[in-house]
């Protein structure tokens, strides 16, 4: 087929290239001149596992373009996916500004059938405000579909070639053939390919997220009340995973999730909530906890410090919002970077891939360390962020040689406490305080 993607994010893109690496012929559309012309010399303007061979593969085969001509791509395009941001509003709804305003000018483009594919998150109903735009300067046929992504940073390639599962949201018979022949080089293992009306399509991304977003901030809950009876973490989530109506994922604690998709999407859905006269409580509870979990390690430090960090020197590990990516959108460790801050303390970082995204936000107020032991340089205490798996078995002597005292503050949970003490160190986590490890079930 003929594929046009709109907007060459993170999920235009990867939708993009992998859509190509089945065959398709597709073209990826952006605004933004300078980054057209860097993916067009073979540049991946993001980080991403395994991307960059996809897309070097098919560029190199002639099946992945890029353009900034939007008309002349959707003319000849048989399907047309709008892959563009939706941020947050200051009311935390979703901004459609960028998805209206590319559907306001498709009406006059179209040249004949086209299915055009809601990728963005988007709130339910956009796809009847999508079929109006569109309509109004349409003088040929054609569908909106809803189809969600459910794209994990880090395994966005692996999970769109092997998805869980494909949600195509439409009430036409003839687009809903189109998008499954589209998608069956993706389900031959037969995972559910799902059609279902536009607007459930739409709630079910939404759904999703929220739903991950509580069980995340359940466990940190959970985590937090550890601390205070004496209890550990570790061992409760061991007892609750083995619940098969539980499960063992998303049930790691830590100082909270960020990342461009779960703030954004369960703000949106409270929203939306509230719009329709509807409040959804349990994500109230969520937003309000998950912002108060991320500054969970700064509180350690404070009460450890005596409250006074003025003058002090931080070691951060850990800057994207996860492993495997370099998105730091709403990251913990900008939230710590800035109580540090504020506090007058001084910091020196080190992340794998986010080292450039964050110097573009800080510059010069802190110090960017070629490598995770340099970091340690004459800082009083290392703090962890972010779960890279470099992070994970670090030469504790070097870590001990480096900082001015053996003082580990983990916000995710990755060496065992019993070994610190063994190893000396004064070592804080998040809601582990008993002795004992959790045997393997």
């Amino acid at each position: 087929m003929n594929i046009a993607v709109i907007g060459t994010g993170y999920v235009g893109l990867v939708t993009g290239t992998c859509f190509a690496d089945t065959g398709n012929d597709v073209v990826c559309v952006d605004i933004d001149a300078e980054k057209v012309k860097r993916m067009q010399n073979g540049e991946v303007p993001i980080y991403e596992p395994y991307l960059d061979t996809v897309f070097e593969r098919n560029i190199r085969q002639k099946r992945l373009t890029f353009t900034t001509e939007l008309a002349s791509s959707v003319k000849g395009a048989d399907i047309v996916f709008l892959a563009l941001p939706t941020p947050p509003g200051e009311d935390g709804s979703a901004d459609l500004s960028y998805v209206l305003g590319v559907a306001d000018q498709l009406g006059g483009i179209l040249e004949k059938y086209t299915v055009i594919v809601d990728k963005s998150t988007v709130p339910v109903g956009t796809s009847e405000l999508v079929h109006a735009a569109i309509a109004k300067d349409a003088k040929v046929e054609f569908d909106v579909v809803s189809n969600p992504e459910f794209l994990r940073e880090g395994f966005a390639v692996e999970d769109f070639m092997k998805p869980d599962r494909v949600v195509i949201g439409t009430s036409s018979d003839r687009a809903a053939k189109i998008m499954e022949d589209l998608y069956k080089p993706f389900v031959r293992q037969g995972n559910p390919l799902i059609v279902m009306d536009e607007k459930s399509a739409e709630l079910t991304k939404y759904a999703a997220n929220a739903f991950l977003a509580t069980k995340i901030t359940f466990m940190n809950e959970v985590a937090n009340f550890c601390e205070k009876v004496g209890a550990d973490v570790d061992m409760v989530r061991a007892g609750i995973g083995t619940d098969t109506r539980i499960g063992k994922r998303f049930l790691f604690p830590g100082i909270g999730y960020g990342g461009s998709c779960f703030p954004k999407d369960v703000q949106a859905l409270a929203r939306s909530g509230k719009e329709s006269g509807y409040e959804f409580q349990i994500l109230d509870s969520v937003l309000r906890v998950n912002n108060i979990q991320k500054l969970a390690l700064i509180e350690k430090i404070k009460a450890h410090y005596g409250g006074d960090l003025s003058g002090k020197h931080f070691a951060i590990w850990g800057l994207a919002f996860k492993p495997d990516t370099d998105d730091i959108r709403e990251a913990p460790a900008l939230f710590m970077i800035d109580a540090l801050l504020a506090a007058g303390a001084t910091i020196s970082v080190f992340d794998p891939e986010a080292m450039d995204n964050v110097r573009g936000l800080y510059g010069d107020l802190i110090n960017y360390s070629d490598n995770m032991y340099e970091a340690l340089d004459n800082a009083e205490a290392l703090l962890i962020s972010t779960e890279w798996s470099v992070f994970r078995n670090p030469d504790f002597s070097k870590v001990a040689q480096k900082l001015k005292s053996k003082t580990i503050f983990d916000g995710r949970n990755l060496y065992e406490t019993g070994r610190m003490r063994e190893l000396g160190f004064h070592y804080e986590s998040i809601g582990r305080n008993a002795v004992k490890q959790p045997q393997k079930v």
